[in-house]
């Protein structure tokens, strides 16, 4: 490993504190190094306060280094004036000797003027550094950027022998509490969760992170002709909610009504999720709602639990095809985690 590889590594590090917190932005870390030692370091730590860079510079004591420092961040410094002024600008007044990044920010407000900028002002950029790692560090904004859409995550639990649910639906726990918890952290990193009318009328499930510190993720749910009971959790005012239908577009107390045309309500449902700077969706729903992800191709991953109970019956888990890129064992449940092909 190369030490501009090892700081790079450190960068990512910093940056996966941010995850949850910085949608839409992506996850940046910023590492600044002088002399072979690290003379300072940041995050992004929240949407609309500063960034990684600003964070590193600011930990600097000794503002003198600068000018021999090379500075390790994993996207691209911005070029635009948005929630904060342009990164690249300020790295240049403090006239760092080196900046070394891993990916291109593929916003189109960006998209390379950070690093033109940076070289048109003498500063020696290198480009791609653990380019792979940081394109998985930060999956969902360049899916967001680059398909349009947000990054979707399918999730499910099913038996030994490949059940979801029993035939009557009587059975709520598949996984053990401690798979329920790592839910519950999946929740708190993406923006949003989104369920079908049976799963939400059947389960009548919270969407929270109750079992993890963490925000609370947008809930969705998919209710065509509004025929969901008010009294569910769903409903219940406490975090902002979603309820998409062919009827009627209203907003109340953190309960939005989303009216969608009856004859393309999928996809515009994923569209209106872009339009909302949504960046990332986990889909929590039945076999019904999974299988209409998994058969219209627009899934980037799926997070299956798999118990040792074997049920001999009952309503079978969605079949999924795609890449196997991890595996865990959950004291007795077994995660797998497939990215599509």
């Amino acid at each position: 490993m190369t030490r501009d590889e090892l700081f790079m590594l450190r960068a990512f590090e910093l940056a996966r504190i941010g995850l949850g917190e910085v949608s839409p932005n992506p996850c940046v870390g910023c590492v600044i190094v002088s002399n072979g030692k690290i003379i300072g370091e940041g995050w992004h730590r929240k949407y609309g306060g500063p960034h990684a860079e600003v964070n590193a510079l600011n930990s600097v004591e000794d503002k003198n280094f600068l000018k021999e420092a090379t500075v390790y961040v994993n996207l691209e410094p911005c070029s635009h004036f948005g929630q904060t002024p342009p990164c690249a600008d300020l790295l240049i007044r403090h006239r760092v000797k080196k900046v070394v990044v891993a990916n291109r920010d593929t916003n189109p407000l960006v998209g390379g003027k950070g690093i033109l900028k940076l070289r048109e002002a003498g500063v020696e950029v290198i480009l791609g550094v653990l380019e792979k790692e940081g394109r998985e560090l930060n999956k969902r904004f360049f899916t967001f950027m680059e398909k349009r859409r947000p990054y979707i995550i399918l999730k499910w639990a099913q038996t030994a022998d490949g059940f979801m649910a029993r035939t009557n639906h009587d059975s709520k726990w598949i996984s053990n509490e401690y798979a329920r918890q790592i839910v519950h952290q999946w929740r708190s990193q993406e923006d949003a969760i989104l369920v079908g009318r049976k799963t939400a009328e059947l389960d009548n499930p919270r969407l929270t992170t109750r079992d993890w510190a963490g925000r609370s993720p947008i809930r969705i749910v998919s209710d065509r002709f509004l025929s969901l009971p008010e009294s569910l959790h769903l409903f219940d005012g406490v975090h902002r909610t979603y309820r998409y239908n062919v009827l009627t577009s209203s907003d109340e107390k953190n309960l939005l009504f989303v009216r969608l045309d009856e004859a393309d309500f999928f996809n515009q449902l994923v569209l209106d999720l872009f339009k909302l700077k949504v960046q990332s969706v986990i889909v929590e729903g039945g076999r019904q709602m999974l299988n209409l992800f998994i058969q219209s191709g627009l899934w980037d991953e799926a997070r299956i639990f798999s118990s040792a109970l074997s049920w001999g019956s009952g309503v079978d888990a969605p079949g999924i095809r795609g890449d196997l890129m991890y595996t865990e064992d959950i004291f007795g449940d077994r995660l797998k985690i497939f990215y599509r092909r």
